[in-house]
């Protein structure tokens, strides 16, 4: 069926969004009433947002048009936005009200227990002033949900947002987005009943459907829009004052798209089957599926393409846990739909898991030099050398990371610089570099155990879920390819533990291999073992691994490239190697394609912490020694990068 809708040209923006903006809490224990729920994952909520998010996830250039409090979960939204690409300089700060904010569970595949906490919320007190037709015509659509036509604040404001949009040849969407308890309909506890007859709020509807190019519903949401007795009848009173194409999303039988004439039966429209999954949680799929139809409609493909989305967005969300996050980006969307007929239980499927890891926004690490002080057993042998108390290895260490802030600061390294902590003695410092938008690495090994173990036994993954998610788990393992096949397979199912427990907490991973020096070394050694921890389906987003050659590096760089294209990256350890000879290990690198830079401690710390447990030199002294450590590392590195980029335009 062609998509007849046109578009004005040579805008910057492809949708913007007005509406809700909100903090979903969403119970972590499925099966549990909201009563029993014991622990909450946060996440970004609201229609209007999630499809803001949705589409920006997708590929469109979206904006988003509300309100946030002044006040910690305001900051969380618009940060979540704008790490996902979408605009927010229309999103502005209310000195006065809280950001809106919603509790939810998930009882069964029925049953949504569902409290919005949204009196007197800051996204429903957008202002008039707040926008103008410049930033509205710079769109080729404004979407706008039914809630906010709720009051009569927001509904002027709406309409005045509508005809902006209307003057400048801005396509306009409706998702009706009933909620019946936004409209004073039901008990304010009550979030979960979808539907409740009401003729004020249809002929509420009906006053603004005109206004609107594309209207977007359930069949439920289309009768309350309509006042009909049954589906069909409701879409002849919403065309009766429309002219807009009708969506109807029909959840696991798909969606129907009307232009025109309503048929005498819904199946006599143009129907587009659904994708079959096993459901999780039903809330925020409609979010999805209007971000995936948006996505063709914008870009002016047939609805089969934009139906084709929609369902296979909406069918992945609601295998999932939570709203925004859920959302698939181009890669799995296209994965998905390519092996969508097998693919009934999308969430325990091992390749769409790490697509929905690898290919969402995230920061990037281009290059990073890093300050590795994670040991443990070195510094506690240290202070005992020098008759210090433990507890100076604490002190010792938050002083590391001022000589890191200091470097950042004095070598302009914002993007680059990194760090290595431990949480035995490291915890204040960890609490100190956290925040900074430094790379930090956290160990989680037993030190010096072979076979793996964990430093607070077998249970990683409780252990995990207290990590702030900036954490990168960092995983030392003596792992040799020719290991004696007990002590391998140990070692192998460890990591495979470790590596399925980051899934779930949603931690990155660094394996850092060191092959046993008790045992044979070939060239290929440290390759082999990155070749069989990729056959075992295990994809770490870090490899941290000893001074190669410069063929081998060559073989790494091949291998990740056809194992794990969204691998972040190679570092080079250290091994308390001399300068010189962490020089020369550069040099080998130099050319390798996925070599992001090094992480090395003992070479930098080594000395200087020696005297100043010692009591032979001050603060100030261990920081300044423990700079020119980092810092002449830091030359030679990029004097090393710089040279092979020279060398690369002169070929």
């Amino acid at each position: 069926m062609k998509n007849n809708a046109h578009f004005a040209s040579g805008r910057a923006l492809d949708v913007i969004c007005l509406g809700r903006l909100a903090v979903d809490l969403y119970a972590q224990q499925i099966g549990s009433t909201l009563e029993d729920a014991t622990s909450f994952a946060k996440y970004l909520g609201g229609s209007s947002a999630n499809i803001a998010f949705g589409t920006a996830r997708l590929g469109l250039k979206s904006a988003m048009l509300s309100k946030v409090g002044d006040d910690h979960m305001g900051r969380f939204l618009t940060d979540t936005l704008r790490k996902e690409g979408c605009d927010v300089s229309h999103v502005a700060i209310d000195p006065e009200r809280l950001t809106a904010l919603v509790m939810l569970g998930i009882k069964d595949k029925d049953t949504f227990p569902l409290i919005f906490f949204r009196e007197n919320c800051a996204d429903m007190a957008i202002e008039a002033d707040s926008f103008d037709a410049g930033f509205i015509g710079s769109s080729k659509a404004l979407l706008i949900t039914g809630t906010h036509f709720s009051s009569a604040a927001m509904h002027a404001v709406s309409s005045q947002a509508l005809a902006l949009a209307r003057a400048n040849n801005v396509r306009t969407v409706l998702d009706i987005d009933y909620r019946p308890v936004l409209w004073g309909l039901s008990g304010k506890a009550d979030g979960e009943t979808r539907f409740v007859s009401s003729d004020a709020v249809t002929r509420h509807l009906q006053g603004i459907l005109p206004q609107f190019d594309l209207v977007v519903g359930t069949e439920e949401e289309f009768m309350i829009a309509g006042g009909g007795d049954d589906i069909i009848a409701s879409l002849k009173a919403v065309r009766a004052v429309s002219g807009a194409t009708l969506v109807v999303k029909r959840g696991p039988l798909g969606c129907a798209v009307i232009e025109g004439a309503i048929p005498g039966k819904l199946d006599d429209a143009f129907n587009y089957r659904g994708v079959q999954v096993d459901v999780l949680n039903v809330l925020g799929a409609g979010d999805a599926f209007i971000s995936g139809f948006l996505k063709g409609w914008l870009r002016g493909e047939d609805y089969d393409a934009c139906c084709r989305y929609a369902n296979a967005c909406g069918a992945l969300v609601v295998s999932r846990h939570g709203c925004a996050p859920a959302m698939p980006s181009p890669a799995e969307l296209d994965y998905f739909l390519a092996h969508a007929a097998r693919l009934t239980q999308p969430d325990q499927d091992a390749t769409l898991a790490r697509l929905h890891r690898t290919t969402v926004a995230r920061k990037q690490w281009d290059e990073l030099c890093v300050f590795a002080f994670d040991h443990r057993t070195q510094f506690f042998e240290l202070a005992q050398q020098a008759g210090a108390p433990e507890a100076s290895i604490s002190a010792l260490k938050q002083l590391l990371v001022q000589a890191v802030a200091q470097t950042e600061t004095s070598l302009g390294l914002a993007g680059r610089t990194g760090v290595l902590i431990d949480g035995r003695y490291g915890v204040d410092a960890l609490n100190a570099a956290t925040g900074r938008g430094w790379w930090i690495g956290r160990p989680v090994e037993l030190p010096g155990s072979n076979p793996l173990q964990f430093d607070w036994g077998r249970s990683i993954g409780s252990h995990l879920v207290s990590w702030p998610k900036e954490h990168v788990i960092k995983c030392l393992v003596q792992l040799h390819p020719d290991d004696v096949v007990a002590n391998r397979l140990e070692q192998e199912a460890q990591i495979k533990a470790l590596y399925d427990a980051a899934q779930i907490s949603g931690h990155e991973l660094l394996l850092e291999i060191i092959p046993p020096e008790s045992l044979p070394q070939g060239d290929d050694t440290v390759l082999r073992a990155v070749k069989r921890l990729y056959n075992l389906g295990i994809y770490p987003e870090w490899w941290k691994l000893e001074g190669l050659s410069s063929s081998q590096w060559r073989a790494i760089d091949a291998l990740v490239q056809e194992r794990d294209p969204y691998c972040r990256g190679v570092v080079l350890l250290g091994l308390n190697a001399p300068i010189a000879e962490l020089a020369a290990s550069f040099e080998e690198a130099r050319h390798s394609t996925t070599c992001r830079g090094f992480m090395v401690g003992r070479t930098i710390f080594q000395e200087p912490s020696r005297r100043w447990l010692a009591g032979e030199i001050d603060d100030a002294a261990l920081i300044a020694a423990v700079r020119a450590n980092f810092e002449q590392l830091i030359g030679l590195w990029q004097r090393t990068r710089q040279n092979n980029v020279q060398l690369e335009r002169a070929a």
